[in-house]
């Protein structure tokens, strides 16, 4: 995504996209948004009303105890859509952004076309570690800067320096050397190796 959810321990002017500000003993925690796609929503507890609204439809957390192998194999099979937007909605895992699908796609070895119910047992559980994987790196990297994102320390991301497949259309394969495609999937930008990548 963009924009940035920050500290600063003193209380700088806004700035242009700007539109949230939280004193706390540790500073100003500052919203900026460019593309206005975050949103800040008090909620007393997460089985509140309001959390139960915006949360209760989503799926396990990836890098957590929940997101067990098997289950996930069992909502694939529920789904129909292409596995990436399956990654991309939400509902069975969250925190899988474009880019961080279309790498555990590629390290998986799954084309990002195929249908999530096609996808047999052992693929899911590549795919499952996969995801915990390519997020757990790019945690380790500080997440992917590709134009204003930075953390709550106002620093970049470096994962996108390391990335396989996103963001190469043309480029050779680091594995193979076939050409990185790119296409349109749900008006995003997918990219995968057509040779590494199994339909």
């Amino acid at each position: 995504m963009s924009g940035s959810l920050r500290f600063d321990a003193a209380m700088p002017e806004a700035a242009l996209h700007d539109h949230f500000d939280l004193l706390t003993t540790r500073g100003v925690l500052r919203l900026n948004d460019p593309r206005r796609f975050g949103a800040v929503v008090y909620a007393p507890s997460e089985s509140s009303p309001e959390a139960v609204k915006l949360l209760g439809g989503l799926g396990v957390e990836p890098l957590g105890d929940d997101f067990d192998a098997a289950a996930f194999h069992a909502a694939l099979k529920r789904r129909k859509a292409p596995i990436k937007q399956v990654l991309l909605a939400g509902d069975v895992v969250v925190g899988v952004g474009n880019i961080y699908a279309s790498e555990a796609l590629f390290l998986a070895g799954i084309r990002p076309t195929v249908p999530a119910a096609r996808i047999s047992k052992p693929r899911a559980a590549r795919l499952h570690a996969s995801v915990r994987e390519v997020l757990a790196r790019a945690v380790d990297k500080g997440g992917s800067t590709l134009r204003d994102f930075s953390n709550a320390h106002g620093e970049s991301g470096y994962f996108q320096l390391e990335a396989m497949v996103y963001d190469r259309a043309g480029e050779p394969c680091r594995v193979c050397a076939t050409p990185i495609r790119m296409i349109r999937q749900g008006q995003r930008a997918t990219y995968f190796c057509p040779h590494c990548q199994k339909p």
